[in-house]
């Protein structure tokens, strides 16, 4: 695809909680980049957010906002179960497109998704967010420039305690396997394996363990996984919804040196090897989509490769297949 040069116009659907402050106002702040109209299905809330947002126009009807001829990219922030859908229309009407992670429920839409942007000869991009933040791009410098060796193992511990929403046992799409198929791991894990493959390269084999051990919903609650990379190296993962203290750890372990940091926080990322200790406080943007959504139009612009596709992101779905889904 040749770079535009031109400005992006977006169109977010789904202007919910996710485009409140991580998202939606980035896409005005970054250069050469405009936010001129959000859809909502109720009608009230897409107003207000419009208004609120300085949003020229608002549509309770996607296909409204996609068909805008002065929207030329769009933004899918709706539950997973709806990108797929969304996402060939967008394609279909020759529009830029970004949808939020995970990029679709199971690899086949995934892979069905890519093709159609392909064929359209444009970019889907996937909010894998965490690829362009400033405090992962410090990780990344140090593994490629060789600070810990040869990379053995990574592994990741996530922990939480369930919220009100599940105590309450309250409708919550994120819990609801029609709509995420895997659960809060589906919503959170895949962010963090994500980055893994983005940090550490692809992952060739990779295989888990799930359970439900509350009751307090349908999805799984407690997943374990192990996964092995390219490289030779390995990783392996814990994430519970049901634990008493919360917990966000990732240790890199290499031939010469460890990697510390965390996914979710703005705990300081460090290193340690046989020069000692480095340690780097990198806090998140106020929108934390801000680099994101600035690395696409860099990479309409010729500027950048944008690092989170539909390939890679297609990838991490087959990553969270693997993991996550076999029989209970």
């Amino acid at each position: 695809m040749q770079p535009t040069h031109r400005p992006l116009a977006w169109g977010i659907i789904g202007c919910g909680k996710v485009t409140e402050l991580k998202s939606g106002p980035a896409f005005n702040k970054v250069a050469g980049s405009r936010l001129v109209a959000v859809m909502r299905r109720n009608a009230a809330l897409a107003q207000s957010y419009a208004e609120r947002h300085g949003v020229p126009r608002w549509y309770d009807d996607a296909d409204a906002l996609i068909n805008d001829p002065e929207v030329n990219a769009v933004y899918i922030a709706t539950p997973p179960d709806s990108h797929h859908l969304y996402a060939l229309k967008v394609a279909a009407a020759g529009k830029v497109c970004c949808v939020e992670k995970p990029m679709a429920p199971s690899h086949r839409e995934c892979r069905e998704m890519t093709a159609a942007f392909e064929a359209a000869g444009l970019p889907l991009f996937v909010s894998y967010y965490r690829r362009s933040l400033p405090r992962f791009a410090q990780v990344k410098q140090w593994l490629d420039g060789g600070e810990i060796g040869a990379v053995r193992h990574v592994h990741w511990s996530f922990a939480r305690a369930p919220n009100a929403f599940d105590t309450a046992q309250t409708a919550n799409w994120r819990t609801d396997p029609a709509v995420a198929a895997g659960g809060y791991f589906e919503d959170l894990a895949s962010h963090g394996l994500d980055l893994m493959l983005h940090l550490l390269g692809d992952i060739t084999l990779a295989q888990g363990i799930r359970t439900n051990q509350q009751g307090l919903y349908a999805a799984a609650d407690a997943v374990t996984g192990t996964w092995q990379f390219a490289s030779g190296a390995t990783g392996s993962g814990y994430w519970n919804f049901g634990a008493a203290q919360a917990l966000d750890a990732v240790t890199i372990h290499g031939s010469q040196g460890e990697i510390h940091f965390s996914v979710f926080g703005e705990q300081p990322v460090v290193l340690r090897n046989a020069q000692g200790t480095q340690s780097h406080e990198i806090a998140h943007a106020e929108n934390i989509q801000f680099f994101h959504i600035e690395n696409m139009q860099k990479h309409m612009d010729g500027l950048v490769t944008h690092p989170s596709t539909s390939h890679t992101a297609q990838r991490t779905t087959w990553v969270m297949e693997q993991i996550s889904r076999p029989p209970f």
